[in-house]
């Protein structure tokens, strides 16, 4: 069942024929429509994002993706966000890859919703154009990763994740892996192999990092991170294996930053993955090539707070794809 928040298109998003369990009306604070729907089941809401206070500021929408989950969110947009090809490649940056202008196409999207392929061609990125100035947190920034099923892949995303900061920030980027040496075979500059108990004098020793990114392997001291983010691949081998050894475990992750990596999942199977583990999901990884760039991780590193996603190229004309109207 869905669930309608509306503001200025009312009149058109009442006529809708889809099945509604919930319909709202007027104009609400980001955390307002948090608070009413965190524990609502839905399967997807359409929202007018008129409804939202200061919906041009694109904080108010990351914080209804995060919480509500960016797979269930279809927003109806008004004229001036379609124009705006920063502001819809920052919503695709979220994971929010159903939108429209056009209340016609709505049944569309809950019937087949769009995946990252279907809007790529709107998230036209310059990478070239993406300095240290866009960075949205100044200070330096640390970033932990742990593996919770086996060998989920914390340390080769560690070297991903750096290595695509190192493209945006150059030689102000640090990898440390504690515990373990496994960096010694990647061959590169500002990757650091220590034991737990030297793991903050060699943060202090870094010269002038802007993000370090820690593979923590089994360190217990990980107070210093700003985020963890928690490794999961979810085949059923490795769920399974993982459910029999802490029943609980998706319990103990609650409300934490949960990515899914090395992933095939859908964005349906992500939803019920969710529903099943009733645990919201961070991120969904597929699998990567560690020697090629790979963009899907710079809608991670934008949802972190590394990056500020400011470097898309404007599309021409109005219709930015087949399900906006032209005027």
């Amino acid at each position: 069942m869905n669930v309608i928040v509306a503001n200025q298109r009312k009149d058109s998003l009442s006529s809708l024929d889809i099945e509604v369990i919930k319909s709202i009306v007027g104009e609400f604070e980001a955390e307002e429509l948090v608070a009413m729907f965190k524990d609502f089941f839905f399967d997807r809401m359409i929202l007018d994002v008129t409804a939202i206070k200061n919906y041009q500021e694109i904080s108010n929408i990351q914080k209804l993706a995060m919480e509500l989950g960016e797979s269930k969110l279809i927003l109806v947009l008004p004229d001036d966000v379609c124009s705006s090809s920063s502001y819809l490649s920052n919503i695709i940056s979220m994971g929010i890859y159903n939108f429209t202008n056009n209340v016609n196409a709505i049944k569309q999207l809950v019937l087949r919703p769009n995946s990252y392929k279907d809007v790529a061609k709107i998230q036209q990125l310059n990478n070239a154009s993406i300095e240290i100035s866009n960075r949205v947190n100044k200070e330096n920034k640390i970033i932990g990763i742990r593996n919770i099923t086996d060998h989920a892949g914390a340390t080769t995303l560690t070297y991903m994740l750096k290595k695509e900061l190192t493209y945006i920030y150059g030689g102000s980027v640090y990898a440390i892996e504690v515990n373990k040496r496994d960096f010694s075979y990647f061959n590169e500059k500002n990757m650091f192999s220590v034991n737990e108990s030297e793991l903050a004098k060699k943060i202090a020793e870094l010269q002038h990092p802007v993000a370090v990114i820690i593979d923590l392997n089994d360190c217990k001291m990980d107070t210093m991170c700003d985020d963890i983010l928690y490794l999961l691949e979810p085949s059923t081998i490795m769920l399974n294996k993982l459910i029999n050894k802490n029943r609980s475990v998706f319990e103990n992750l609650n409300n934490k930053k949960i990515l899914l990596n090395k992933s095939m999942l859908t964005n349906k199977e992500v939803s019920e993955l969710e529903y099943e583990a009733n645990t919201k999901m961070f991120y969904n990884i597929p699998p990567l090539d560690e020697r090629k760039k790979n963009s899907v991780l710079h809608e991670l590193l934008f949802r972190l707070g590394l990056i500020d996603n400011t470097g898309a190229k404007k599309e021409e004309g109005n219709k930015i794809f087949g399900i906006f109207s032209r005027k």
